[in-house]
């Protein structure tokens, strides 16, 4: 991972043409009033040489590092408003096939290119304001080979600097209450889908989550632990971790589903819960399009690994993954009062989201953001509360179930219908 700064000494060069070199860059000054704004991005170059130039209010530091499989340029600032033209992030251009931004943790914002091939970051400075023209970051790309490629991306791994921890807060003492820990889907960075609307899925899951939240924590039944109440990027992984390390009784993670154009017409909700086998093929697009959200914020995966199997471990799974079932039934008993419900709502697949082997987890689509009645009910404030209500009365049902010992099925195929 590389740090660059502003460099004042070469903004004569480079804005005539911004295609020259910088000098060695200087220390950047700290600047105090809020967040930096970005107010505009381009490409410019071909498959051989690219070049991004970002517009900002004033110079900031930011990393740059590459990330492989997918292969990806990654770079890091610090906290900044992103007011790019809606357009912007659908721009593409010589070795840059797409790019994101967005907030990636508190306090840091990042934006991710994918590129077609191995790379290698040419140049990257930062130009203080000069008269009437702004600050702009450069960055320029050359194509790489694999090899290369990996050795560059080798060395700054190890400088990388991990995500903060999400602090674990321990239950007051003699708290024996059921621990629900909500998942809101995607946020900051990633944004989830939009169904061609001006809502984005981040946003619409996270008010679900958080009305749902208010409900269950003023019944006083439950402690709720929430893996996200603001815009900010969590890894899937992390989100395992937290309901894991705060014990949960359950974890029900929100998204809204949405189709491409061309691909016909979809409305309502599907409740998921994890198999090694997806019960149909829209399950098995759905959960390989949601296990890409780390790859989407620009996350290293080379050091993930499944956890070790093991005879405790799979009793384990099969106990919880029954729970999981019949909390999934559980919301579509409630739920069907208020929501359409798809034409098959039970449904299994390989969620990494789910897969806490001694928690019971299901993953709710709301419903579809590319549907105009579903997204109607999704980003009304009196549709939302109808949601959560039923969502609550849906988690309500299957404690009072599990109370009085009953079980889903002893096996998943029976468990979940195919």
């Amino acid at each position: 991972m590389v740090t660059f700064a502003s460099s004042a000494m070469a903004a004569a060069p480079a804005r005539a043409g911004e295609a020259d070199a910088p000098a060695p860059p200087a220390a950047a000054k700290p600047v105090d009033g809020g967040p930096v704004t970005a107010r505009d991005a381009r490409l410019a170059g071909d498959a051989q040489r690219t070049r991004l130039v970002i517009d900002l209010d004033r110079a900031v530091e930011f990393h740059a590092f590459t990330l492989a499989e997918p292969y990806r340029v990654v770079l890091d600032l610090p906290e900044v408003a992103f007011a790019l033209k809606p357009e912007s992030n659908q721009l593409k251009r010589g070795l840059v096939a797409a790019y994101r931004f967005g907030v990636f943790a508190p306090g840091k914002a990042r934006m991710v290119l994918e590129v077609t091939g191995p790379v290698a970051i040419d140049k990257a400075f930062v130009l203080d304001p000069v008269d009437d023209q702004p600050a702009r970051l450069v960055l320029d790309l050359v194509k790489s080979d694999p090899d290369s490629f990996a050795r560059t991306a080798a060395r700054s791994a190890a400088l990388r600097t991990a995500l903060p921890a999400i602090p674990i807060v321990p239950p007051e003492a003699g708290d024996t209450r059921p621990v629900v820990v909500l998942d809101p889907g995607h946020g900051g960075i990633d944004s989830g889908t939009t169904g061609y609307s001006a809502f984005a899925e981040k946003n619409v899951v996270l008010e679900t989550a958080l009305a749902v939240r208010d409900l269950l924590e003023r019944s006083g039944a439950y402690r709720v632990v929430m893996t996200r109440s603001t815009d900010t990027f969590v890894p899937l992984g992390e989100r395992v971790r937290i309901a894991r390390a705060h014990r949960a009784d359950l974890f029900v993670s929100f998204h809204a589903d949405a189709l491409a154009r061309g691909d016909g017409q979809a409305r309502g909700a599907s409740v998921y819960t994890l198999s090694d086998t997806a019960s149909d093929a829209d399950a098995a697009h759905l959960a390989e399009k949601e296990n890409k959200a780390d790859l989407i914020a620009g996350v290293d995966l080379s050091d993930e690994t499944d956890e070790v199997a093991g005879i405790l471990v799979d009793l384990a799974q099969r106990e919880t993954r029954n729970f999981s079932a019949l909390l999934a039934r559980s919301l579509v008993g409630t739920m069907k009062t208020t929501v359409r419900f798809h034409r098959s709502p039970l449904k299994s697949a390989g969620f990494r989201v789910l897969r806490a082997h001694d928690v019971p987890s299901v993953l709710l689509e709301i419903g579809y953001m590319s549907s105009k009645e579903d997204l109607k009910l999704l980003t009304s404030p009196d549709g939302r509360i109808r949601i959560a209500e039923t969502v609550v009365a849906g988690i309500n049902q299957f404690f009072a179930q599990k109370a009085a010992g009953l079980h889903a099925a002893a096996d998943d195929k029976a468990a979940v219908p195919r």
